[in-house]
């Protein structure tokens, strides 16, 4: 196995870069530094954690990924998941569960970087699309419902989604009105500037009025609570003090934090490598993913991913390497150093307002309504099976979270995903396909091309599928249904989309030609796919079986020969 190389992002770099780099290392400062504030919060860790994850997690992802402009750090999904688990096992508060959050990032660093060694990169395609946006949206809401409490100034409520929800109901009446003025307008600032003057910091902008409207209105007297005391300078480096047997605990919860953080990282960092133009490679992804957080928890922080958000503010200032990552990581030791003491009069409003609009944007209804559309709209007859399928998915995956919290709810969506996968390999479509009648004799999917013709007392069907143990009997039985329903001297099978076939399948397309034969019904397979052909000829197929047909018209041609 050959070491990797370090660096990859600044093979061929160029001097003229250095400037973009360097302004986009600030843009980015500035919204890193705020946002990892709120996301420690989210973690249940005091809000220094997230600042102390940020530059060994900037610099060693730049040492090991792939992406040019990628931006590690603490995010509100993991930060989110990382609280589930660490709650889990160590409780809810304490010395020990700011520890434990640093041995989790650690964990989740050590199973990337394996995982990035035996080249697992494509396990984050086993989490689909419509359950990920399932699973993220109800994460949104129950983080957003966590902060609620904040910004109106109430104590907070446990439990799910709902718990939390019909406690802040309940303490509405407590509400304190100078707490829920300070986190509106920290709320509609970020937000406003994020629509209209989208190159502002808006989040550093909504904190520095914040600590202004503290500090010059005396805002503590009338109750409105602040962080309170930060601790200056480097984190403590080191391994966290944590038991063996706690490490083996949070290794369960660490799997589902890897695997989203992979998932979200690489997404961002897929999107921008198409705009720039360049590849990632998901093994090297894993590879800086696991760095990323075997740094940042060895520096006291906690789990980190790559972030699309920040991503984007970063390849939108003009970064065309990691160095601008480089820069974000020097800046943040600076904040670390000699900055930290501004964030004291930080209000916990404004701090909750910077979490909800950053994680509003992931409450991703219009998704899910396409994914509605498409079961029930005028493409259902097309898509409506397999939309119908996702959209479960997804709204499963959404409530898992709502009902049973962050952890329960991503092993729910993790094991809906792969119920979608078995199911989905188990049902294959199986077409019955058609010509346009012309000389060219294209054959296609009767139920996409209704005007299509078919040869008289012949069917033809298409499997759109490898044939194995798993779907077997599915198109067994479909190819006999279709059958029942007509008068059919001959089934022509156009194995063109059946790239394998195992010894199991072969068998039952053996039992099958023998079955439809006892009707009086020929069983011909089309395409001269020579795997297809070598399997049924070790598992025994007869001679009319293991003869495959060059194109379907000499299928046709064969099954009018007596």
């Amino acid at each position: 196995m050959t070491a990797p190389t370090v660096f990859p992002s600044l093979r061929g770099y160029q001097r003229k870069w250095l400037r973009g780099d360097v302004l986009a290392g600030l843009t980015v400062w500035a919204v890193l530094v705020p946002e990892s504030l709120a996301y420690a919060s989210i973690a249940g860790a005091p809000p220094v954690v997230g600042l102390y994850a940020a530059p060994a997690a900037l610099l060693l992802y730049a040492v090991l990924g792939s992406s040019r402009q990628l931006v590690v750090g603490p995010m509100s999904a993991t930060a989110a998941l990382s609280a589930g688990v660490v709650a889990a096992v160590i409780g809810v508060s304490g010395d020990g569960y700011v520890a434990a959050t640093a041995a989790l990032a650690i964990v989740v660093g050590v199973i990337a970087i394996v995982a990035g060694l035996l080249k697992l990169g494509f396990l984050a395609s086993f989490i689909s699309e419509p359950v990920l946006k399932g699973f993220i949206v109800g994460l949104a809401l129950t983080i957003i419902a966590g902060q609620l409490p904040s910004l109106f100034g109430v104590p907070k409520g446990e439990g799910d989604f709902f718990e939390k929800i019909w406690d802040l109901v309940t303490e509405l009446g407590a509400t304190n009105g100078w707490t829920l003025g300070v986190g509106l307008v920290s709320l509609l600032v970020v937000l406003g500037l994020k629509r209209y003057v989208p190159l502002l910091p808006a989040s550093l902008f909504a904190v520095v009025l914040g600590v202004l409207a503290v500090v010059v209105f005396g805002l503590e007297d009338h109750g409105v609570a602040v962080v309170g005391q930060i601790k200056g300078g480097l984190p403590s480096y080191g391994v966290p003090d944590v038991s063996a047997a706690d490490y083996l605990a949070l290794a369960g919860g660490a799997f589902g934090v890897a695997l989203v953080g992979f998932a979200e990282g690489l997404g961002a960092a897929k999107t921008y490598a198409t705009k720039a133009g360049y590849d990632v490679d998901p093994n090297r992804e894993l590879l800086g993913l696991g760095a990323a957080n075997l740094g940042a928890g060895l520096s006291s922080g906690m789990v980190v991913n790559g972030s699309l958000s920040k991503t984007a503010v970063n390849g939108a200032a003009g970064a065309r390497s990691q160095i601008s990552g480089l820069v974000v990581a020097g800046l943040t030791v600076v904040t670390l150093l000699f900055l930290t003491g501004l964030f004291e009069q930080l209000p916990e409003a404004t701090l909750a307002a910077v979490v909800i609009a950053a994680v509003i944007e992931l409450v991703d209804f219009p998704a899910l309504a396409r994914l509605y559309r498409l079961w029930t709209g005028r493409l259902a007859t097309i898509y409506g099976a397999a939309a119908r399928i996702d959209f479960g998915a997804a709204i499963a995956a959404l409530l898992g979270v709502l009902l049973f919290d962050t952890l329960p709810g991503l092993f729910i969506g993790i094991g809906v995903s792969m119920l979608l996968l078995l199911y989905r390999a188990s049902r294959p479509n199986v077409a019955v396909l058609g010509h346009a009648g012309d000389s060219a004799r294209v054959w296609v999917d009767r139920d996409r091309h209704p005007d299509t013709v078919t040869e008289p007392g012949v069917l033809v069907v298409r499997v759109e599928s490898g044939l194995f143990f798993a779907n077997a009997d599915h198109v067994r039985d479909r190819i006999r249904s279709l059958v029942s329903a007509g008068e059919y001297r001959a089934v022509v099978l156009d194995a063109e989309t059946v790239p394998f076939v195992d010894v199991t399948a072969a068998q039952m397309l053996v039992e099958l030609a023998r079955d439809l034969e006892t009707n009086g019904t020929r069983l011909l397979l089309a395409r001269d796919i020579g795997q297809v052909r070598d399997v049924l000829r070790r598992a025994g197929g007869d001679e009319r079986l293991t003869h495959l047909y060059p194109t379907v018209e000499a299928a046709l041609s064969a099954q009018r020969r007596p």
